[in-house]
This record gives structure tokens, sequence and C-alpha cells, in this order.
């Protein structure tokens, strides 16, 4: 039978009112993740002697680093690292702890306690409202911003509150602008810096003023840190935990996807507040049965050479440059972030004497469908695009390429802003 065929059945109704009750599946409105992929589809069809340039892409365009491959070849051979992993390997853990101090100069961390492992961030992220979420109970979101927490807040019966990430506050949440009754009814906060999709970074003073805000609202802070130790121009790293009193109000979610090129591995961590840890831990042993213990120890490899991220970010870092340089001098105001893998744009209005864009999403579907390069739009806080300077690309000269290419496609118009 057809999905159709079966939503004329009793499943159908059987649907929980979370993920849309009896009428799932029958939303007509178009995910813009997938607009963005047909939009793709129909470029190559009609263009199909011009290559695509994929400047949406939120992963590493690279594998993991040769050291790490081997460590987890010769794991995986190893009859000890065989079976169910529960809540991780005290190594792994004890890893963790060492590189939060030797990276992001975080002491204290009790690798025992304030440490486990988790199989990568987003399940994280859906597992932490377990801990915390009552009905009518709050979570704090920014906007833009990766909705994982949120989505499961709303799936066990609370509420989402956004704030904006504008510009002019750096692509900061102005914490003074939440109303006081939601402060108070709020159970959990989430930050993300370097920020997706903004590439902004966070600041010393600013974390510190979270501190004092979660302390004052009693509020929990779920700090989001996957691209933490992708830093540029002598910026260092810097961890939520760092800040006096952070370990008090929250936790800080780390991930080796996008810091060791290795999206896919699945694994990360979850390190803070001992109470926190343990709540978590709790559900997510009734959620999944831990990592294989081989990438756990490939994993312990990793953390042990942070040296492997620094040239991940010389990478990107030279990339940033040559196309924020290559968009401002369309006329563009390109702005190289501090952190992250991200380039956050603003949208033009139109073309000069054509297309208007009313939004985000009407310039990136024009960039793809008109000059085959992809972007993901972002209309949540003002119109923007986003770039991803994760784009194949073998060595500097084909990086050159691709970009003086981005270049080329769009010297043929003038936009207006």
């Amino acid at each position: 039978m057809s999905i159709k065929q079966y939503q004329e059945t009793y499943i159908q109704s059987n649907f929980a009112e979370r993920i849309g009750g009896a009428n799932y599946g029958k939303d007509t409105a178009i995910y813009k993740f997938e607009k963005i992929k047909r939009a793709k589809a129909a470029a190559q069809k009609d263009f199909p002697e011009i290559e695509l340039i994929d400047m949406g892409v939120g992963e590493p365009d690279e594998m993991a680093d040769a050291g790490i491959v081997a460590k987890l070849a010769e794991e995986a051979a190893k009859s000890e690292n065989r079976g169910y992993a529960d809540n991780g390997i005290p190594l792994f853990k004890e890893a963790a702890a060492k590189y939060l101090k030797e990276v992001f100069r975080v002491d204290g961390i009790d690798p025992d306690n304030e440490v486990v492992h988790s199989i990568g961030s987003k399940p994280a992220l859906a597992m932490l409202p377990s801990c915390f979420i009552n009905p009518g109970d709050i979570t704090i979101m920014t906007v833009p911003g990766y909705p994982v927490l949120g989505t499961h807040t709303k799936y066990l019966g609370g509420e989402v509150y956004t704030v904006e990430l504008r510009q002019e506050n750096k692509f900061l949440p102005n914490l003074n602008e939440i109303p006081e009754d939601i402060a108070r009814r709020a159970k959990l906060l989430y930050l993300n810096y370097p920020n997706n999709p903004t590439g902004a970074t966070a600041t010393v003073e600013f974390f510190t003023e979270v501190v004092a805000w979660a302390k004052k609202f009693d509020v929990v802070v779920v700090h989001d840190a996957p691209y933490a130790a992708l830093t540029y121009d002598g910026l260092k790293p810097l961890s939520f935990l760092s800040i006096p009193g952070a370990k008090d109000v929250g936790i800080e979610l780390h991930s080796l996807s996008k810091s060791y090129n290795m999206t896919g591995w699945r694994i990360g961590f979850v390190a803070g507040n001992p109470l926190i840890v343990k709540a978590f831990s709790d559900v997510k042993d009734n959620n999944d049965s831990g990592q294989f213990i081989a990438i756990q120890k490939a994993a312990v490899y990793a953390l042990s050479h942070p040296a492997i991220t620094e040239e991940i970010a010389l990478k990107y870092s030279r990339r940033h440059n040559l196309l924020v340089d290559a968009l401002n001098e369309l006329g563009f105001t390109a702005e190289k972030p501090k952190g992250s893998f991200f380039l956050y744009v603003e949208a033009p209005k139109g073309v000069k004497g054509g297309q208007r864009f009313a939004s985000g999403e009407d310039f990136s579907q024009f960039l793809i469908r008109e000059k085959l390069i992809s972007t993901v739009p972002w209309d949540d806080a003002g119109h923007f695009v986003r770039f991803s300077v994760t784009f194949i690309a073998q060595g500097e000269e084909q990086e050159k390429l691709v970009i003086s290419e981005i270049k080329r496609r769009l010297s043929d118009v003038k936009f207006e802003f």
C-alpha cells in the first residue's frame, strides 16, 4: 500500500499530537532544506554543464586525521572493545576533562561525576528536556538557531520562548529583553557559541552575565559548543565552564564532529554540573547503550591531539578570508567571523533592474537556480544567507579557484542592498 492508502486506515488517527496527530503527513508546507534540495536538482537539470558550488553544507569536507582512523581500526580489532558501552569508558571521560583543561583552561572537572559521553550532541540535546521539562515549563531558545532542544521541549508539553540574535548586538541574545514572568517560568536557556548560523563568538563578559542571570531566575544553562575550538585570528577558544559559577548553573556540550572532522562517528560529551550530568546519564541510560568503545578510544586519541583542530581551523580561516574579500568586492557587507565555519551575510534587496528578494530564501533560491551556488537562508531575525567554507577543494589553489568562480558567476549582476 502507498502512504496515501495508509492515511485512510486507523494508523493515521493513532499518531501522537506532538507530531501532528491525525493530520500527520498531510501538511503541504515544504521544509527549507527540502526546498534547497529541489532547487539544486532543478538547477543541475537545467544547467548540466555547470558544476554546482555547494556552500550550504554544514559538515566538514575532509576525512578525520589518519591517526584517528588508524586508532579506530586498531581498537575495532580488539575483542575487549566489543559489547555495550552504556554510559562510557573512564578513559574517555578522563580525556575529555584533560581536553577542557588544556584547550579551554577549565580547571576542576571531575571525570567521574562531571563528564559523560554522548552519541553526538544532537541526541544529548534531544534527551536533556526529559530531565527538566514538565507541561507548561519554558525553554528559552535563540533564533536563528539549532531547534532540537526546543522541539523536544514541545514534545513534552513545554513551551518555547525565543530571543532574536541581531546584528546590532553582535548576535548575542539580550537577556534583559526576556520578560520577568517568562524568566521565572523557564527551566532551560539554550546558547550556542561560536554560533550556527551567525558565526558569532561569545565573550567572557557575556558568559559572566549569563551566569548571574541564571542564578537570579533559577534557570539551567545548556551551552552547545560543537564549534568552540574552531577560532581564528588570535581568538582563544572559550568555554562557558571557564567562567566562575558556570558549573553551578549549567553544562556544556562538546562534539568531535566539527573540530576533528569526525562527522558520522557520533561522539561527544556533556560536562559541567554533576547533578545535571547524573540526570542526563540516567535518561541516556534509558535511550541508548553507549557508543562503540573503539570509537570512544579513537576519540581519546583525537582529544589528546588538539593540534589536529588547530590545523583544520587554519584552513577554514584561510577560506573565510578569500570568501569575505570576494563578497565585499561584489557589494556585500561581509565580516569574517572569529569562529565556526559559517559566514552569515545579509541578503540584498534585489538585482538592479531585475528580480527583487523579499527574504533570505528568495535570494538563496536565486543563487541556486540562476548561479548554481547553494547557501542556506535564515529569515528568523532579518534576511540573511549562510555560506559555509566547508566546500570541496583540495589545497589552497583549488580553494582560490572555487572562490574566483563564485565571484565570476556573481559579477554579471549588480545587487541592491
